[in-house]
């Protein structure tokens, strides 16, 4: 029990109250972003994305704004695990990631949404510009020299684009830009 009469005692309680309540703002921030990033890679998970696709839909419905989003998988990254390890397979995915932070803005965001695949989610992007930087991109990657252990191996990727439509629901652009990647998988140039 302390003593409400004793103003040094108070302010003494008063001090370790806001030290408590620091110590807690301090974890809650940091179980936002393990929420919120991926465990392997410094980039946002798939629920960090959502949240800024989220943002970037209400953006587009309000200004009347354009943005896009890329669906981007790595192709092969199985057989790069099955023969070489999934240490290799990491050693892929952060060069990769790193690969694609590079090639966009700062302003857009690019987040690892599961296993071999990524999300970008350009800002004041048209469908244009959406494509060239898809093209850029996958270019960027195969161009690079990815080795592990001595052994150098090709690295590809598939990309998809979905333009953002005032309507739009997260999950909707999503599944947009997936199909589109599955489109082009199956081509030889970037989807739309």
């Amino acid at each position: 029990m302390i003593d409400v009469t004793d103003p040094e005692v108070l302010l003494a309680e008063l001090r370790r109250l806001r030290g408590e309540v620091a110590q807690l703002q301090q974890r809650v921030q940091l179980l936002d972003l393990l929420a919120h990033q991926d465990v392997l890679i410094e980039l946002p998970n798939r629920r960090g994305f959502m949240r800024q696709l989220e943002a970037a839909i209400d953006r587009v419905a309000r200004y009347d704004d354009c943005s896009a989003v890329l669906f981007v998988d790595i192709d092969g990254l199985k057989m790069i695990n099955d023969c070489f390890g999934h240490l290799a397979g990491d050693q892929a995915l952060i060069q990769v990631a790193e690969l694609l932070s590079e090639g966009v803005r700062k302003s857009d965001c690019v987040a690892r949404i599961g296993g071999d695949e990524f999300a970008i989610l350009l800002e004041r992007a048209d469908e244009t510009s959406a494509r060239e930087t898809a093209q850029r991109l996958g270019s960027l990657v195969a161009g690079c020299e990815f080795c592990f252990e001595g052994t150098c191996l090709p690295l590809s990727v598939a990309i998809g684009i979905a333009t953002i439509e005032p309507n739009d629901g997260p999950e909707s652009v999503m599944a947009r830009a997936d199909e589109s990647m599955y489109l082009q998988k199956g081509g030889s140039s970037v989807a739309a």
